[in-house]
């Protein structure tokens, strides 16, 4: 198993956001963690990334205990976080925010590859690899920022809204691209609040209330459990359109 989380209870100051999370991404996976606002998912995520500290549980990943590993170095075992919002430097151009993705020595020897993995992807962005990042559709912002985690060359990415203000269509493109990167071999972890979409997508989900995972299971299950349909679909059963 590439990443365990075990019994994860994770606070700010006194108030507990997290008290008992547990999930499993395997190497060849897409997990989508799904729950309404105030769940915990953004909390668990930053966790993994090695932004939130935890106070009770156990998080490995590939075998390496995260509690051992400063934050700083996270990514040098092979995670990288795509964040809600996006948070790119909006003064800087698209290249010069995508170089900040490979400052580790690992990953900067890689940069001409990797870059050029990036642009694959992306070719809106190597059109405009020097256009200042701020001046980008949204959508291009959320390119830039998948782009940036990218050139990490994680074996797990994480990412945390994907979706969030973005058109449709847009939409429907960001997930192609997370089905593409998947294809290359990158573990995938999702925290989406679009439900149908991510759970299009996974081959694994996690359901987060109130900062416990309360149910799990492939996505053929979960959407065939009435209280997930009525809660995360709109539907009060029958059939549920996939998508």
């Amino acid at each position: 198993m590439l990443l365990e989380a075990t019994h994860l209870a994770i606070a700010y100051g006194d108030a507990p956001a997290v008290w008992d999370a547990s999930l499993e991404v395997d190497r060849d996976e897409v997990i989508a963690v799904i729950g309404p606002n105030g769940a915990g998912k953004s909390t668990l995520i930053n966790a993994i990334a090695g932004l939130r500290p935890w106070q009770r549980g156990a998080l490995r990943f590939a075998g390496v205990d995260l509690a051992t590993v400063p934050p700083h170095a996270v990514c040098r075992h092979g995670i990288a976080l795509v964040p809600e919002g996006r948070r790119l430097f909006t003064r800087m151009s698209v290249e010069d925010n995508l170089d900040i993705g490979c400052y580790r020595a690992e990953a900067r020897r890689a940069r001409q590859e990797t870059l050029s993995r990036v642009f694959g992807l992306f070719p809106v962005l190597a059109e405009r690899r020097h256009q200042i990042a701020g001046s980008l559709s949204g959508g291009q912002q959320q390119m830039v920022a998948i782009g940036r985690a990218l050139m990490a060359r994680p074996r797990l990415l994480l990412l945390d809204e994907p979706s969030l203000g973005l058109a449709p269509a847009v939409v429907d493109d960001v997930f192609d691209t997370i089905r593409a990167i998947h294809d290359e071999g990158v573990a995938i972890l999702l925290v989406e609040q679009n439900v149908t979409r991510a759970l299009s997508i996974a081959n694994r989900a996690y359901v987060l209330e109130e900062g416990r995972t309360v149910a799990n299971g492939p996505p053929s299950v979960l959407l065939e459990e009435p209280r997930i349909q009525e809660a995360y679909l709109g539907t009060t059963g029958g059939s549920v359109d996939r998508g």
